[in-house]
Parts: C-alpha cells; sequence; structure tokens
C-alpha cells in the first residue's frame, strides 16, 4: 500500500481527499502547516506528496525546496493543490521542484487522474538497453539514475521520465503537446509552457549535458549529440 501525505490546512479539503485517496487504495496521512508537512514527509518517506501552496508556519514552495534538496527525499513526486490558478503560481513550485499542479476548486476525478500519472512516472519499465550514453551524460535504466560525468544528478519523477522520452528518441523532434502526452499522460486541458519550465529546470540540472537538449522554435525540442 503506498502512502501519500496531505499537507493542507484546510481541514474540509483535507478529509475529503483522505477518504477518496484511501477508497482508492492509498494510505494517507494528513497534516496541516507546512512545517509539521516537512517533518512527516522526512519520517514517513511517502509515494507522493499533495501540498498546498497557501500553508501556516511554513509556506508550501519552501517545503518543496526543502525536500528537494534533501537526498532522502528528493525523488519524492510532488503535486501541487494551489488556489490561484494563476501562471506564476506554477512556474515557481515548478521551480522548486514540483512535478504537477491541480488549481481549486477541482473535481476529485481530475485529482486522483492526476495523482496516478505522477506515480505512473516513477516507474521504470524493464528494458532491453539499459543505459543510454550521449557523451558525458549516462541514463541507467535499470537503476533510475542519471549521470553526468560520473556525478549523480538527482531529478524528479517527472524530470527523469522527460529526459528519458527525449533520450529514446534521440534526434526526433517532440512538440510540446505530444510531450505532454507522453510525459505528465494527459494534454488537453494544460498549458504547454509546464514543457518549457521543465526543460529549463532540467538544463540547469545537467550542466553542460544540458546542451544536448535543443530547442526548436515554434515546436519544441529535441535530444541531440553534437
Amino acid at each position: 500500500m503506498q502512502t501519500i501525505i496531505v499537507i493542507e490546512d484546510e481541514q474540509d479539503l483535507a478529509e475529503l481527499l483522505a477518504f477518496n485517496l484511501t477508497r482508492e487504495g492509498f494510505r494517507v496521512l494528513c497534516v496541516g502547516d507546512g512545517r509539521e508537512g516537512l517533518a512527516l514527509v522526512r519520517q514517513e518517506l511517502p509515494a507522493l506528496v499533495l501540498l498546498d501552496l497557501m500553508l501556516p508556519a511554513m509556506m508550501g514552495t519552501d517545503v518543496c525546496r526543502e525536500l528537494k534538496r534533501d537526498a532522502a527525499t528528493a525523488r519524492i513526486p510532488i503535486l501541487m493543490l494551489t488556489a490561484k490558478g494563476e501562471e506564476i503560481d506554477r512556474v515557481v513550485g515548478f521551480e522548486m521542484g514540483a512535478d504537477d499542479y491541480v488549481v481549486k476548486p477541482f473535481s476529485m476525478r481530475e485529482l486522483l487522474l492526476r495523482v496516478k500519472a505522477v506515480l505512473r512516472r516513477g516507474v521504470v519499465e524493464p528494458a532491453v538497453t539499459k543505459v543510454l550514453a550521449f557523451g558525458s551524460l549516462h541514463i541507467d535504466m535499470e537503476r533510475h539514475e542519471v549521470l553526468v560525468a560520473g556525478q549523480d544528478i538527482v531529478l524528479t519523477s517527472t524530470e527523469y521520465k522527460l529526459l528519458l522520452t527525449l533520450a529514446e528518441r534521440q534526434g526526433r523532434l517532440q512538440s510540446r503537446d505530444r510531450l505532454l502526452d507522453d510525459v505528465w499522460g494527459y494534454a488537453a486541458d494544460v498549458d504547454s509552457r509546464t514543457v518549457d519550465t521543465h526543460i529549463t529546470r532540467l538544463r540547469g540540472k545537467l550542466g553542460v549535458a544540458g546542451d544536448l537538449i535543443k530547442t526548436v522554435r515554434g515546436f519544441g525540442y529535441k535530444l541531440e549529440q553534437e
């Protein structure tokens, strides 16, 4: 049974989330402020965190930043809950390392679909070719690891799935809509700038190897070795 931690100060919403997620077979723990939530995540190491941005004691963005800084929690996917729905909120959350977002008010069906899609990104399918290499960049598909010049690069599950998708399709141009569909698991109602934000963060983490990801203005991205 996978554990999901809900960090949400609206008690009615937290209880509703807990009820529906439990019915889907998850073990759910709820906490009402950011500082307690951060401690609980470090203690439990859940499969996923549902994180409200506006929290007492410690803002959701700060919780996200601290979790992504810690090697023990950096790979735990985070799904943001935001009331505003403004692009700046999503961008800030993504820059802190969040994997996805849901704008309040949301339908429970949409939330459950997003949760399952994020969790699927962390599942590594068996591969015939276990290591993909592009110069200094090595992707170990069996161990779910990314190395640049021998140094381990800590990626979120979404960042890893995005990099792996581009790497497996080396040299082939991928539109933003195609990446949204294949990496995020949906495309219809999501801003394609979500892809741009994750590409920027991914390039930053990869350092010199980030130059392998090429932008084709007005269309999308591809991974191409010089």
